[in-house]
């Protein structure tokens, strides 16, 4: 677990256990539904929780079966904010992408066979893109884009807006969907990766968006309450040993979704 402070954005690692059904409370952080997500409860969980702005940040390492199945979130936006733009830009990808690409570069070696890891994005990644210029979207599409290459251009946005020429440089205005790009994108990546380094231990890694959730970041008109915004990534997580698919995917809704 020490392993884990050094990934940027983590500051507090503990591990719990928990009894089928039972709730799950850490801190202030409103307990986890019971619903869809009770059959994970039989098992250990690593979770990391870090508090950047006005939002706590939770990170669920579910270890299950043969395989670690990971539900990787960072949700983060500065909902109705007044810092100069360039500000949001930076905290807000360093939470949501980097900290999701820091986690993940410690923890993906770990993953052992059989394992489901789920990078939580957001459909705001796919109207995003369409909000960049033609060369970014090809960019993001593309099935040979390295981390690297993806890494330089979510820094970019960062640097473009500091000079306030982001959107003269084709970026969409939304600092929030441009980091859940990088993580869509990351995943694509990681996806690929894995097919390329371990095709024989069959791990399925997908990004998600659990939908329009009532959250303290989403309001009380939200149309899923948390139980149903479970449902997707617990899906995913729980995909069986058989499975080869869906794997390098954004899905929401159960359903893969065109990138």
């Amino acid at each position: 677990m020490e392993m884990l402070r050094h990934t940027g954005w983590v500051s507090w690692v503990g591990l719990i256990a928990s009894g089928p059904g039972e709730p799950i409370s850490i801190g202030n952080i409103s307990p986890v539904p019971q619903g869809a997500v009770s059959s994970l409860f039989s098992t250990p969980m690593l979770c990391s929780v870090h508090y950047l702005g006005f939002q706590l940040i939770l990170l669920w390492i579910l270890y299950a079966l043969s395989g670690i199945p990971a539900d990787n979130k960072a949700p983060f936006s500065l909902v109705n904010d007044t810092a100069p733009f360039a500000v949001q830009a930076e905290v807000t990808l360093k939470t949501n992408f980097f900290g999701t690409r820091n986690v993940c570069t410690e923890l993906l070696p770990l993953i052992k066979p059989y394992g489901r890891v789920v990078n939580v994005s957001s459909m705001a990644s796919n109207s995003a893109l369409k909000g960049c210029s033609p060369e970014l979207q090809q960019k993001f599409r593309s099935d040979t884009i390295t981390e690297e290459e993806l890494v330089q251009l979510m820094t970019k946005f960062v640097e473009d807006t500091k000079k306030n020429i982001h959107q003269k440089e084709g970026w969409p205005n939304t600092a929030y969907g441009v980091s859940k790009i990088g993580v869509t994108v990351l995943s694509r990546i990681q996806a690929r990766l894995l097919n390329e380094q371990r095709k024989g231990d069959h791990i399925l890694l997908n990004a998600c968006c659990p939908g329009w959730v009532r959250t303290d970041m989403a309001g009380p008109k939200a149309t899923k309450s948390p139980e149903e915004g479970a449902e997707t990534p617990v899906y995913l997580a729980l995909l069986p040993s058989s499975a080869d698919a869906p794997h390098g995917q954004f899905v929401s809704d159960k359903t893969v979704r065109p990138w």
